[in-house]
């Protein structure tokens, strides 16, 4: 009888350690649902990107006439000046001349840069767009394109310059074109024209 007892009772564990364990979701599977999630992501980021491209492309060659506007200006130099240096332009806002070390990144801005720190931008071959309130639309496709051109020689530096209104303000090497109100296929145009073509390390 007790050997028939432990017997069962050893019969009962095998079957509790056999049994599959309720509740608990394998590791594994959530690891490879992230990593799904996460390819789908950049797949759809990959894509979003190609398709802002080929409409920026489409716009530009639309603008193509419109740079008949653009503004060509003498160069006033590449000198690199240390801090504090007073430095004058030849136009407002410059496009070419002495500047400091310094330059801004490409991205939006929602706030004023220093001149000569925009000038360096530029030389850089970065295109700098002052704006002020051009319009809710209007931004919204403006850091659109900053977000898809932000390398370091050929990307897009947009500050904010106040008392421009509806006005905007394009500026490469040398050259300047000023739109009164946002006109996408110009600006494009433009961009797609100058950027990457400054002096220090053109790249397109």
């Amino acid at each position: 009888m007790a050997k028939s007892s432990r017997k069962r009772k050893k019969s009962k564990q095998s079957a509790a350690e056999t049994a599959p364990k309720q509740g608990k979701f394998p590791t594994k599977y959530l690891v490879y649902g992230l990593a799904v999630l996460a390819l789908v992501g950049a797949g759809y980021g990959i894509f979003s990107g190609q398709q802002e491209a080929a409409a920026f492309e489409g716009l530009a060659e639309e603008g193509r006439p419109s740079l008949s506007l653009v503004k060509t200006h003498p160069s006033e130099g590449r000198t690199h000046m240390p801090p504090g240096s007073r430095i004058t332009y030849g136009t407002n806002p410059p496009t070419s001349g002495p500047h400091f070390q310094t330059w801004v990144d490409p991205g939006f801005y929602e706030t004023a840069k220093g001149r000569s720190n925009l000038v360096h931008s530029l030389e850089h071959g970065m295109i700098v767009v002052f704006y002020d309130q051009p319009g809710g639309q209007e931004l919204e496709t403006l850091r659109a394109w900053t977000g898809l051109f932000n390398g370091p020689w050929s990307g897009i530096v947009s500050v904010r310059k106040t008392g421009l209104g509806k006005k905007l303000i394009f500026t490469a090497w040398r050259r300047i074109l000023t739109l009164d109100r946002f006109d996408a296929p110009a600006a494009a145009a433009f961009i797609d024209a100058y950027r990457g073509r400054g002096p220090e390390n053109p790249v397109r």
